[in-house]
């Protein structure tokens, strides 16, 4: 490391990302969480000659054609919407404008890892809560705890979801702190908290383009909240880099909220392929949880985790392994299109 690099970073542990092979074209690709579908046709022709044009502009810097198609779609006000540069972008600011120095902050040991990578790098006194041992939240341990609270719903990487009448417990639960609820996999089967913000001040909803939407390589995401709270991440941004959303992205991200039909067949489509492979590895003799997300968390049969991420490999097919203490002998398989999920099972039936 540099001696230039600051010392209260020396050992800071980074977010790990899923392999990112150059080349494609060599795997069937289920380890990231990537949507298996392109974007709508729409979004695919809204970005024109005329938009390739105007790069030589300055993007907007407060989105409102795109506020205004959210808001229609949740039945907010636009005040109450704030855009940025992916999801990950917008929990990086809430932990900066939010939760530094010290602020305290409780999320669970098993969740997405840049919860504890961010409260590192801003200082953040981490609460780390242990799940059940089934996996699943237990909302009595965020309850009347008098500290600011990150969950991820559906969970990651356990696909597990909270009701939203126990996400509005936690939220009411502590009115003097302000809860997150992250919202990646919202769309594939779990019930969004974004009603909430119009009841509580001290709730912050996540949400990305990446999966549902098909834009993962387009880099969107967006919080809805008490207008107040949208303030704060507005002069984090502002103070930082006003333009962080480029053009075509912006225009891709209006197109797809104008298919709702494509929409909402992509996420039927995946919903039915998972709970096709939940079944299917179920009869093989593995242990899969109860997944809301566009991935499973499954224990394999027969073999190990590690291996079987391993012989898939070999296979031509990425899966995820995690080597955390507790998930070891799991494996996250992103779903993919039909196709790609029987190749999948006929790789596994052949390892085992």
């Amino acid at each position: 490391m540099s001696r230039f690099f600051l010392e209260r970073y020396k050992d800071l542990k980074s977010y790990a990302p899923g392999e990112q092979p150059e080349d494609f074209s060599k795997f069937i690709k289920l380890n990231t969480n990537e949507m298996p579908y392109p974007p709508s046709q729409k979004v695919i022709k809204a970005i024109d000659d005329l938009q390739l044009l105007k790069l030589n502009l300055y993007p907007p810097v407060e989105f409102n054609n795109l506020k205004a198609k959210i808001a229609k779609f949740y039945d907010i006000s636009r005040e109450n919407i704030f855009l940025s540069n992916g999801s990950d972008e917008i929990l990086s600011f809430i932990f900066l404008g939010f939760f530094r120095d010290g602020a305290n902050v409780a999320f669970p040991d098993i969740t997405y890892g840049f919860y504890n990578v961010y409260a590192q790098l801003y200082g953040s006194n981490a609460d780390i809560i242990p799940l059940s041992s089934d996996f699943t939240i237990n909302i009595k341990d965020y309850i009347n705890i008098g500290k600011n609270i990150v969950i991820a719903n559906p969970n990651a990487p356990t696909g597990i979801c909270l009701s939203l009448s126990d996400v509005e417990k936690i939220v009411k639960g502590n009115q003097d702190n302000l809860v997150v609820i992250d919202e990646a996999y919202i769309d594939f089967g779990g019930e969004s908290a974004v009603p909430l913000i119009k009841k509580y001040d001290n709730v912050l909803v996540v949400q990305t383009f990446s999966k549902s939407r098909s834009l993962a390589g387009a880099r969107l995401g967006f919080a809805m909240g008490d207008r107040k709270l949208i303030d704060g991440l507005r002069k984090i941004k502002y103070s930082t880099n006003p333009y962080n959303v480029n053009r075509l992205t912006l225009t891709a991200g209006e197109a797809s909220f104008d298919d709702d039909v494509y929409f909402n067949s992509c996420c039927k489509k995946i919903s039915e392929t998972r709970e096709y492979l939940t079944k299917e590895l179920e009869n093989i003799g593995f242990l899969v949880l109860n997944s809301k997300a566009n991935f499973i968390f499954a224990k394999p049969f027969n073999i190990t985790a590690n291996n079987l991420y391993l012989k898939l490999k070999e296979k031509g097919i990425l899966i995820r392994y995690f080597e955390q203490e507790r998930i070891n002998d799991f494996v996250r398989i992103s779903i993919g299109t039909k196709e790609d999920t029987d190749i999948l099972l006929k790789e596994i039936r052949g390892i085992i």
